[in-house]
């Protein structure tokens, strides 16, 4: 991470901040974060991240307490973001990488990051998910609609990355991603009751409604129908679409050429949005 950050629009060093500022979010994870795609130095789907944030401030008005208004506006945070790279040489006005806005006892906190350390190779080659936990979740938990600062459930599974599923035998999400797979004719992705987190790439697909011949569809996907995907995709802010060449061990060769579609299609969106 680099050391330029930012608090309630100053910026700031990593090494300057207070612990007692974040004293409920650092102890009890009593926050929420999103993290977003930067290139060039411009934010992707910025406005859409800061609506996830503001709707999971709202939905627990009592357990976090949410900062002012206005520092959680898309110009504001903008604004911040292009402060703080200018003033780092290290990060620069054309910065590609990753920028995460965490939220906790009335702060704002806006960090970066370098892109993922293996996200060229995961374009070309996926990922193979051949791990999943059936019973990970209970179905319509609306907690894993948020993305919490307590985030210790999905971080320990970050490595193996298997696939989480719900009391009813229900795929519901990986630890940092949302799933699509296609089935019967169509894109499919779990409903955000399987639980799941509203992914914003998962939101822009299912609004542009169609990649290509397939309608990108929201329904239950159950462990026992995976065997009849044809191909499979997972998708996240930072990464947008990898292709799952091996789904349970079972070989999925178009997979690659899918997330190479989603990639392209989200990259477009992310364009015109700008």
């Amino acid at each position: 991470m680099f050391s330029t950050v930012a608090v309630d629009g100053a910026v700031r060093r990593w090494e300057d901040l207070r612990l007692q500022d974040f004293a409920q979010g650092f102890f009890f994870g009593a926050g929420f974060f999103t993290t977003f795609r930067i290139e060039s130095g411009a934010p992707w789907f910025l406005a859409r991240h800061l609506v996830r944030l503001r709707s999971s401030l709202a939905a627990f008005p009592h357990a976090v307490r949410p900062p002012p208004d206005e520092l959680l506006s898309d110009g504001f945070v903008r604004e911040t973001l292009q402060r703080c790279l200018r003033a780092d040489a290290a990060l620069g006005p054309d910065f590609r990488g990753v920028g995460k806005v965490s939220v906790s006892d009335g702060h704002v906190l806006l960090t970066f990051r370098e892109p993922p350390a293996e996200a060229e190779r995961l374009r070309g080659e996926g990922r193979v998910l051949d791990t999943w936990e059936p019973g990970a979740y209970r179905r319509g938990d609306p907690t894993l609609n948020h993305k919490g600062l307590s985030y210790f459930r999905q971080y320990a599974r970050m490595e193996r990355m298997p696939l989480l599923g719900n009391e009813a035998g229900e795929v519901c999400e990986l630890p940092t991603a949302n799933l699509f797979c296609v089935l019967d004719g169509a894109l499919v992705t779990p409903p955000l009751s399987a639980p799941c987190l509203p992914g914003i790439v998962r939101e822009v697909l299912l609004e542009a409604g169609q990649v290509g011949t397939l309608p990108v569809v929201e329904r239950a996907l159950p462990f026992d129908q995976l065997t009849a995907v044809s191909a499979c995709v997972f998708t996240n802010a930072a990464m947008l679409a990898t292709g799952v060449p091996r789904l349970m061990d079972r070989a999925l060769p178009d997979s690659l050429a899918l997330a190479q579609d989603l990639r392209a299609r989200v990259e477009a969106l992310a364009e015109r949005a700008r």
